[in-house]
């Protein structure tokens, strides 16, 4: 899927940088600069530094004289407005567009003779990677900071996309834009998977739990909870409970932890404090 961001007239080489650790973060690379401020804005200082590590996408990046350039090869073109116009393509929100790419226009893009190939029965149940095989390139346009996109710009558009912020102060910097823009994006092509900060927890398994039980029974018993001669129903209870908690082998240790503490809080022995570390006086 050909995803292209394309930055009319930039006149500050920071948001080129910003803009390029914007797509990065969502897993986009192709940037084209339309006629840019400075010429050599892809290596200047203030560039690299907001790139923030997107160096890979400011080398590939592409520096263009017109729009015609940076068009080539795609297919379906969003505008970017903060205002509706009067004359030209619809004005949507990117979830509202990008919704419909994906339920109502995935047919439509089908060449004729080929419907037969695709597994999407209905516009309805169509899947992103269904979108992803029939759409041939998506390109996002950007004006320049003051003015945003010219009309003429705007109108050679399929869309023009705004993004729903509040009326009384709506205007975005350039790379905040872009990043909401390519976060609908991927959402609609389907979202990354976020990342566990851990190992998933391994469960304790049936002998495990058996034998914290019975420990934990021996040490009700030892500090008075549990009576031997009539232990009711207790233990299967407690069963019951630990089995609804899904308890992991850490928290195994954990529990047979707490009942050694009653076993030697019943038994008048307590533990020993750790090592005091020698006076340095």
């Amino acid at each position: 899927m050909k995803t292209r961001f394309i930055l009319i007239n930039t006149s500050h080489a920071g948001n080129v940088g910003a803009a390029a650790r914007a797509m990065k973060t969502m897993g986009f690379t192709d940037l084209v600069l339309v006629a840019p401020r400075w010429a050599n804005v892809l290596n200047r200082e203030e560039t690299i530094q907001r790139a923030s590590g997107a160096l890979d996408v400011l080398r590939n990046a592409r520096i263009v004289a017109t729009l015609d350039e940076a068009l080539d090869g795609m297919t379906h073109l969003c505008a970017t407005a903060m205002t509706p116009r009067d004359f030209g393509p619809p004005t949507v929100t990117p979830r509202e567009h990008f919704e419909v790419l994906s339920k109502k226009e995935l047919l439509a893009h089908i060449p004729r003779g080929l419907e037969a190939n695709f597994p999407c029965k209905s516009e309805d149940n169509a899947t992103p990677a269904e979108l992803v095989a029939v759409q041939q390139g998506i390109a996002f346009l950007f004006g320049c900071e003051r003015f945003g996109m010219s009309n003429e710009d705007v109108y050679r558009c399929h869309v023009a996309l705004t993004i729903p912020s509040d009326p009384k102060f709506g205007s975005l910097n350039l790379a905040a834009a872009l990043q909401v823009i390519a976060y609908e994006w991927r959402l609609a092509l389907g979202a990354f998977a976020v990342e566990e900060a851990t190992a998933a927890p391994v469960l304790a398994d049936a002998s495990q739990m058996a034998g914290m039980l019975a420990h934990w029974e021996k040490s009700l018993i030892a500090i008075g909870f549990l009576d031997p001669q009539a232990p009711k129903k207790l233990m299967p209870r407690l069963n019951q409970l630990f089995n609804r908690a899904g308890v992991t082998q850490e928290e195994i240790h954990i529990l047979r932890g707490i009942a050694k503490m009653m076993d030697q809080t019943a038994t008048g022995h307590k533990p020993l404090p750790p090592a005091a570390e020698p006076s340095k006086g």
